[in-house]
Parts: C-alpha cells; structure tokens; sequence
C-alpha cells in the first residue's frame, strides 16, 4: 500500500450518530455529547447512516420510553453490526441491566461522568465484554458540565441547561432516581454560556432542567431562578429568554415582575397541573391544590395580559375516578390554558405509586386520554383565533411543506406556532408576521413589509 493510501486513511474521521428520546434537557446534552465527540475527532453522522459510533440518549418516564429505547438500540446495532453502540440517559441509569442484555450494547454509561464518554468508546472499540460504567447518582452532589459545549449553527433556538436532578420525589415519577438530587449549575457559568449562545447568532435561549423552577437552592447567597432571569436578561443582542417548564409553588413575585416588566423574557409559562382533582393531587404527593392553582393562574393573567399558560395533565393515577376525572376536566376547562401535554399514567418499578392499589385499566386511560387530547385542542383554537389580525414577531424555526405548499415556520413569544410563505431564505430571524387564520395547529399569516430583524 502505498503513503498516499495511508495518509488518506488517516484523514478520514471516525462517524458518530446520536439518537435522542425524552426531554428538552435530553437534548441539550446531546448536543453537549456530540461536542465531546467533535473534540476528540468524530464526524457526526444522521442516526439512519452507517456510523462507527452510536449513542442512544435514552428516556425512562413512561413503558413506552423504555420500548422506544430498546428499539432504537436495536435499530442501530442492525444498522452497523460492527459499530460501538453507547446507551446513556434515564433508561440506561435506571436499568443497565436491562440495555446491557440487549445483544450488540458495547457501553452503558447512565447519567454520570459523561465526560469520559470519547475515553470510554475508545475502551469499547477494544472489543470486550460491555462495558458498564453507571455509578450510583444518588451522592452526586455538583452539576456536571458534559463538555466545552459549542455552539450548533444549524439551529435557531437553544436549550440551556441550568440544573440537574428533583428533590420532589412525586409518587409516580422515577426521573429523581434518575437524575440524583438537586444541583445548580453556578451562576457566572450560565451566563458566560448564554453570552457564548449569543454571540453565535441565537436569538431565543430557553433555560431547562430537571426541576428549573428550583435553580439555586442549593447554591451559596440569595440565588434563585429569579435572580438569574434578572442577569441573563442584561446580555446586549439577547432577544428572547423563556422558561421551560416551573412548578406552581416556585413562581414568586419576583419572577412575576420580570416577566411583567421585561419585554426579553417571553409570555409564555408551562406550569405542571398533572391533575385538577384535590385528592389525586395529594396522591400523587403533589405540594399545592387546585385553589392555589387557579389563584396563581388569576394572579399571572392579571400582570401579563395574553400569557401562554400551558400544562401537563395525567389521566388513569392509581385510583383515579370517573368523577375524579370529570373534576379535573372541568378544573382545566375552567382554566383555559393555552395548550395541554396529556399523557397516561405508566406504573415506574420503585416508586410508590407502582404499588398503589386499583391500577386504572388501559381502555379507560385511552378514553380519557383522547377527551383531554380533544379538549386541549380546542383549548389551543381559542387562544390562536384571540390573537387574528394581530402582529407579532415570530423567530423562524424551519423551512417546511403543508398541504404540498412551502412555509417557514416559527414560534411567537408566547408560544404559537406561525407558518408563512417568503422567496428568502429568513431562518433564524425575527420576522413580524400579520396573523390571518388558524388552521390545524398553526396559524397562518403574512410578513409584514420590512418584517425582517435580527441576524
């Protein structure tokens, strides 16, 4: 063989895929991960291509997780039979077992020490038994950054992760066991990583976590998430700043003065219910009832008139009645949240609600899955058809077809998602957009002349 040969062969980089399931934080430390692979001489690849390397980022809140889990192992190991295949996130953390009985799994790695992930795929490579590099996350006690992050300039919005791990313990969710305990990622290192986003291009940030609404408890000093709103939402060129999800009872008056006050942070709020039933929400050891609720909602669209307010909803908790049911539905008809995330209640092995007497029977959670799901949309069309005729600035997202013809397609502040027709290419810009009508989820309109700012 001759030189010319090898040093080709030596240029070639090593390709690696990464598959994502679960969450917004899931996927900002893909992101995190795929840098640490970049930094040790990776190409990233699509997940449908042969790679050399593939990582799985795995979700466990729900069965049907696990499943999804489990297939895209599968598919993966079927893809490149020759490849490492490297599983981390909640479902590895939880069940390495399980991952590691799946034939082809080289690397199980959890939710810990990913930052050994590129050193852990070169033991892998050495070919073998599978390597199971989970550790306890119960005593983890400091956030972990995952990588020197870069930014990714093929995206328009950016997740920035600020916490990591629940001290909340609900009855159902097995995420705590999961992630560990609260850890705050420290202040100057938030910012510095917002700064760095954007000076990249980023228009929006969107601050994510495990349990964000409880950022800084472990922390030093009069730090909270309020606190930190107030610091990011100084950074010159920063134009959105939106929170991802925060629980009722963390929602203060300081919060809600900045967000009242501060034309950055955006008008939109997700705000967990789970149910709108008393006695389900003290079975589920949630920390508020639905008065509380309900007066915070008063409260919030009282001093921000047109706010997003979303939630999450679970149907068939353990013992959940039919007139518990209807109490939560007309709760949350009552409410008139902006959108809903219904999802059915899955038994989680190890934690209390696993073994709650009368399991609500599959159909049933189906039947009631599908009314809120109905609900929710009609929900959402109330709150879109209030905002026709208006103008709004809308951050494009993508380029996409509906109903065969071309749109871009973004998100306004508070959270509605615009699609309209333009010949230039405006991803990643503000463009102030007349909203003419509602249609399946999406809102319809025109640029404004001279629409387009930021970049």
């Amino acid at each position: 063989m001759s030189w010319g040969i090898w040093e080709e062969k030596a240029l070639v980089k090593p390709k690696a895929a990464i598959y994502t399931l679960g969450c917004k934080v899931n996927q900002n430390e893909s992101d995190a991960i795929i840098s640490t692979l970049a930094h040790a001489g990776y190409e990233e690849v699509s997940f449908e291509d042969k790679a050399d390397v593939y990582i799985i980022n795995t979700c466990t809140v729900t069965h049907l997780a696990d499943r999804k889990s489990r297939q895209m192992i599968r598919r993966a190991v079927k893809t490149n039979p020759r490849a490492v295949v490297a599983v981390t996130g909640c479902y590895a953390q939880t069940a390495p077992g399980e991952v590691l009985g799946i034939s082809g799994v080289n690397l199980v790695i959890g939710t810990r020490d990913r930052h050994r992930l590129a050193e852990l795929i070169e033991e892998a490579k050495e070919g073998r038994a599978p390597i199971n590099a989970v550790r306890d996350i119960m005593d983890a006690q400091a956030f972990e950054e995952i990588s020197q992050e870069e930014v990714l300039p093929h995206k328009s919005r950016a997740y920035l992760k600020i916490q990591e791990g629940c001290n909340q313990y609900c009855s159902y969710c097995i995420i705590p066991y999961a992630r560990g305990p609260m850890r705050s990622r420290p202040v100057d290192r938030v910012i510095r990583r917002a700064e760095e986003l954007v000076a990249g291009g980023y228009q929006e940030i969107i601050l994510t976590g495990i349990h964000t609404g409880a950022y800084g408890v472990d922390l030093a000093g009069n730090v909270d998430l309020a606190f930190l709103v107030e610091r990011l939402i100084r950074i010159e060129g920063l134009k959105r700043l939106r929170i991802s999800s925060i629980d009722p009872h963390e929602i203060g008056e300081r919060l809600l003065n900045v967000i009242a006050g501060s034309p950055v942070l955006c008008r939109h709020l997700h705000i967990p219910l789970q149910s709108g039933d008393d006695a389900v929400l003290q079975r589920m050891n949630r920390v508020y009832d639905t008065a509380q609720y309900a007066e915070l909602i008063g409260g919030i669209r009282q001093r921000v008139p047109g706010i997003a307010l979303t939630t999450d909803i679970m149907v068939g908790f353990p013992g959940e009645t039919e007139e518990e049911f209807l109490h939560s539905y007309q709760f949350i008809e009552r409410i008139d949240f902006s959108g809903l995330h219904v999802f059915k209640y899955s038994p989680r092995q190890g934690t209390p609600a696993a073994t709650f007497p009368h399991q609500v029977a599959p159909e049933i959670k189906e039947s009631w899955s599908n009314k809120l799901i109905t609900l929710g949309r009609r929900l959402l069309k109330n709150y879109a058809e209030k905002h026709i005729g208006s103008v709004l600035d809308v951050l494009v997202e993508q380029h996409t077809r509906i109903s065969g013809q071309a749109y871009w397609e973004g998100h306004t502040d508070n959270y509605l998602h615009v699609a309209f027709p333009s010949a230039q290419d405006v991803k990643g810009q503000l463009i102030d957009v007349r909203l003419e009508t509602y249609r399946d989820g999406f809102i319809f309109g025109h640029p404004e002349q001279g629409a387009a700012r930021g970049l």
